[in-house]
């Protein structure tokens, strides 16, 4: 195959949520494989300006963390535009590594995120968040549904991916975001699905995570936890 036919059915297989082409030239699998930008992926202390943002947002005094528990990560994605982009997330000094590490695998397995900004550019409201199909990992609040009971993402320990694409579906049919409603059905393969045994949740289970669409129910398959819940 042609290096232009090697170059035209990766791109057309990111369009569809496929990953890198296999060949049986080196010089064509090189080719595919620099369609991206390598990753880059950092872990700090929160910045001057994330410390400034994010107290009477995403933190407030009573959190089950503090500040200084907390880590910024700076990641390349890829976005459902086939283009390498960056994006922030915050999470738990303990689980900082290891969650750059699994992101590091959705981006070399080619999986598309719609766009990974923090939670406080939606005011945390994490409604706001999913409606906007954000990817977002610290949030200080309840478990939705359960006053006083902390959600992992308080902990900075949980992950919401592609909310739209994967979204929170109880046993009763309730759907959230409401945008998400066509994605109940896991059956399809639209681009930034999440599914049983793919390589997304086989990034997470690596580093000891666990993934919200194996609950029986509700099913939550945009969310990833340190302890599954």
């Amino acid at each position: 195959m042609a290096a232009t036919g090697v170059v035209a059915l990766t791109l057309a297989l990111i369009a569809f949520g496929g990953g890198i082409v296999s060949t049986d030239s080196s010089s064509e699998a090189a080719i595919v494989a620099d369609q991206l930008p390598r990753f880059h992926g950092t872990s700090s202390p929160l910045d001057p300006d994330t410390r400034d943002r994010i107290p009477g947002s995403s933190w407030h005094p009573g959190c089950p963390v503090g500040l200084d528990d907390l880590r910024l990560l700076r990641l390349t994605y890829l976005g459902f535009d086939g283009e390498a982009h960056a994006g922030r997330l915050v999470v738990h000094r303990a689980v900082a590594d290891p969650v750059r590490h699994a992101m590091r695998s959705l981006y070399r397995q080619r999986f598309p995120i719609r766009r990974m900004r923090l939670v406080d550019a939606y005011g945390a409201a994490d409604h706001r968040s999913m409606n906007a199909d954000n990817t977002s990992a610290f949030n200080c609040r309840f478990i939705a549904g359960q006053p006083g009971v902390w959600s992992q993402h308080a902990y900075g320990k949980a992950i919401d991916i592609n909310p739209i694409e994967n979204p929170y579906v109880t046993g009763s049919g309730h759907v959230s975001p409401p945008a998400g409603v066509p994605y109940a059905d896991r059956s399809g393969r639209t681009p930034g699905l999440i599914h049983r045994g793919d390589a997304t949740v086989r990034a997470f289970t690596a580093i000891g995570w666990g993934w919200g669409g194996s609950w029986s129910w509700p099913k939550d398959s945009q969310h990833f936890s340190a302890n599954g819940h």
